[in-house]
Order: structure tokens, then C-alpha cells, then sequence
């Protein structure tokens, strides 16, 4: 694999990352702030920006489609392995993220 290729693999892993664990700390903030658990909206948080994570770190969705789009008409299959490893890697940094935050809470409350 190119270098550039991994470079992008690695920052949409950390965007992913960063993106469910900043949300899930903000929420639980905020969940303080209005006298709900921090804990518990911490954990809701984090599983209501799953989807959300991936789909910033991958830069939206209309990107990912074209470049499916691009892949499958004009017979590119490496622009869609490319597009499949990023989708992955975002799953990845979701993924951990989500351990983070359930080892920071002692699990789902």
C-alpha cells in the first residue's frame, strides 16, 4: 500500500476515534449540567454517534458513493478496495472508542 494511503487510513481512524469520544464527553457534560447521570448519558451518547463518527471520518457520504460509483462503472476496483480499508479503519477507531468509553463507565449502565 501507497504511503499516502496509510496516512489516510491512520487519520480516519483517530478522526473516528475522537469524534465518538468528544461527543460521548461533551454529552455527558451536558447530561450533568441538566441533572441526568453523567455515566449513563455518556455510554447513550457514545452508541447514538457511532454511525455519525464513521461518516465524518470518511469526509461524508456522497464521496464514499462516487468513488463506489467510480470503482464499479469504470472497472477501478483499486478506488474501491481504497474506499473499503478507510470504511474499516473508521469501524476500527469507532470500535475503540466505544471500548474506551465502556472501560471508563465499568461497562453499560
Amino acid at each position: 500500500m501507497e504511503e499516502r494511503m496509510m496516512i489516510s487510513i491512520i487519520k480516519c481512524f483517530f478522526i473516528a476515534f475522537g469524534v465518538l469520544t468528544g461527543g460521548a464527553l461533551f454529552g455527558s457534560l451536558g447530561g450533568y449540567l441538566t441533572g441526568q447521570p453523567p455515566l449513563s448519558e455518556m455510554v447513550l451518547a457514545a452508541k447514538k454517534l457511532r454511525i455519525w463518527a464513521i461518516v465524518a471520518a470518511i469526509g461524508g457520504t456522497f464521496d464514499a458513493i462516487s468513488t463506489f460509483e467510480k470503482g464499479i462503472f469504470e472497472a477501478s476496483t483499486i478506488d474501491v478496495i481504497k474506499q473499503i480499508a478507510l470504511i474499516i479503519s473508521a469501524m476500527s477507531g469507532v470500535k475503540s472508542g466505544l471500548t474506551l468509553i465502556n472501560w471508563l463507565t465499568q461497562g453499560d449502565l
